[in-house]
């Protein structure tokens, strides 16, 4: 029951579309302003008018930190301003977390996820990206 509902969400197509290998996101066809996280509202105008579209996976490190947890290794966490227009939380891997830095470009790859977890998007460093 849990499937069907999470299917039918904004979210669920979100998930449908990492298990693709894509970094899908919304628009709102009132005002073109892109939305992410998945809604079912665009927070800007309000309006339902949503359309899913794919990003080309590139974007530039806005913030970051490095997290230092007791009994796991450090970890980066960075706001990334993806070419399309919008901004999420991620991290960026294939790289020492104190070496991200602001202004890097990056690329998106999906963390496959498991029995557990669904797919999500994180980042590496975009060689020659621009």
């Amino acid at each position: 029951m849990l499937d069907q509902k999470l299917q039918k969400s904004p979210y669920g197509t979100f998930i449908e579309h990492c298990k693709q290998g894509d970094l899908a996101f919304q628009v709102c066809t009132d005002d073109n302003t892109p939305v992410y996280f998945p809604r079912v509202i665009a927070p800007v105008s309000g309006s339902p008018n949503l359309e899913w579209r794919v990003s080309k996976g590139l974007g530039t490190v806005h913030a970051t930190t490095v997290v230092h947890a007791k009994d796991t290794p450090p970890y980066n966490v960075a706001l990334i301003d993806v070419d399309e227009g919008f901004r999420m939380m991620s991290r960026v891997e294939e790289i020492d977390p104190m070496n991200v830095k602001i202004g890097m470009r990056v690329k998106v790859r999906m963390y496959p996820g498991d029995e557990k977890q669904p797919p999500y998007p994180v980042f590496v460093p975009a060689e020659g990206a621009k």
